[in-house]
């Protein structure tokens, strides 16, 4: 096969970012070991400046400097920065490079870059969740807004990819008429694994994400003050950062349980193995979710999920944990309650867990993905 040069654009990427940011370098890890493959990456970083770095001997990164004032939350003065920062190092880029195509992650801002030169190269875009309308509370004057910008950009990629088939119905709700693929996150199985050492008193229940609305912490909170008033002696850890951090340790406060709740806040990433090894129990609230990178990581180390119905949910969960239809904290201690106090039950799912992200490999997504970039390069050379 012919070699292909690529240039990938992402508005965030590790330390700055969430599961999209996470996502992305772990692909990069898998094109690292790619030989066929050439690939800059124009991304931000937290201070002001243009910097580059070598992550392989294939793979480059720069990055544009902003105002970041905080990692895992972006204000939309900082996304307007970094759009119009990274302006003329892209134009800069596909001037100086013959480059096959262009690769976004998330659809806006990322992809506003590729439409403005898409008759100058090919791109596709990874949809990731938040760049797709939906319920987040936050973004729904952004969403309408943005809405004709956002057809704008899908209607003249070569490819959509939405990283669920929850998410690929929610992109084809808000427009049907577009070119769409499913490629789902994947997992890192070397490296999370489960503990074979037997679980202690107490319980521990342990959730990861950004704290905002959309994965309704709150209501995890109130499930184990709710528990633990039923007698059953559970923790809970939560991990991340976020608009929400005040207001949740407020909840905590007042319910009385400073004891058994824990905000852990931004944790490094080579830090998350151990955490998922030091728990026995992932729960999640959310109701608005792309495909969860925790969760994924979670079943890799062994632990049965009990999380809210929610987009993408049905293609992670089956025999390896408990999908709770009605939101409630009664509802989801019934839940968390059932499951264990069935010893069984309990290691089979977690068997089971484990045994499913197997199924999730980054060697997979990433031939996915060089499978449409080939398709998109060879039809671009025959125009």
């Amino acid at each position: 096969m012919a070699g292909l040069r690529l240039l990938m654009l992402n508005y965030e990427f590790p330390p700055i970012g969430g599961g999209g940011a996470q996502a992305h370098a772990n692909l990069l890890r898998e094109y690292g070991q790619r030989n066929n493959l050439q690939v800059d990456v124009l991304t931000s970083a937290a201070t002001p400046g243009f910097t580059q770095e070598t992550l392989s001997s294939n793979i480059t990164i720069y990055r544009v400097g902003l105002h970041k004032k905080k990692l895992h939350y972006w204000r939309k003065q900082e996304v307007l920065e970094w759009l119009f920062k990274s302006r003329s190092h892209y134009k800069r880029l596909i001037c100086q490079n013959q480059y096959d195509l262009v690769h976004a992650f998330f659809g806006f801002p990322s992809g506003w870059l590729c439409y403005r030169s898409a008759g100058k190269l090919p791109y596709m875009i990874s949809l990731r969740g938040s760049d797709v309308p939906g319920q987040n509370a936050r973004l729904q004057k952004d969403y309408k807004i943005l809405a004709p910008i956002f057809r704008g950009i899908w209607q003249k990629a070569e490819l959509l990819v939405a990283c669920s088939h929850g998410l690929k119905g929610r992109a084809l709700r808000f427009f049907p008429d577009v070119a769409m693929e499913v490629i789902p996150n994947g997992v890192l199985t070397d490296r999370f694994v489960p503990n074979m050492e037997p679980s202690s008193q107490p319980l521990r229940l342990i959730s990861v994400g950004r704290l905002s609305e959309t994965k309704r912490l709150d209501l995890l909170i109130e499930t184990v003050a709710l528990l633990r008033q039923r007698g059953l002696n559970v923790s809970l850890q939560l991990v991340g950062d976020g608009a929400l951090y005040d207001s949740l340790k407020d909840q905590i406060q007042q319910l009385e349980i400073e004891s058994y709740v824990t905000l852990k806040g931004r944790v490094e990433p080579e830090d998350m193995p151990a955490l998922y090894q030091a728990s026995d129990l992932y729960i999640s609230g959310t109701y608005q979710e792309g495909m969860s990178n925790a969760m994924l990581e979670a079943m890799a180390s062994g632990l049965p999920i009990v999380t809210t119905i929610c987009e993408g949910v049905d293609e992670l969960i089956s025999d390896n944990g408990v999908v709770v239809h009605t939101p409630t904290a009664d509802a989801m201690a019934e839940a968390i309650t059932r499951l264990l106090s069935d010893h069984h039950k309990y290691c089979h799912m977690s068997l089971a867990a484990r045994n499913k992200a197997l199924t999730f490999s980054w060697s997979s997504v990433a031939d996915q993905y060089i499978t449409h970039y080939q398709s998109i390069a060879h039809a671009g050379r025959h125009i």
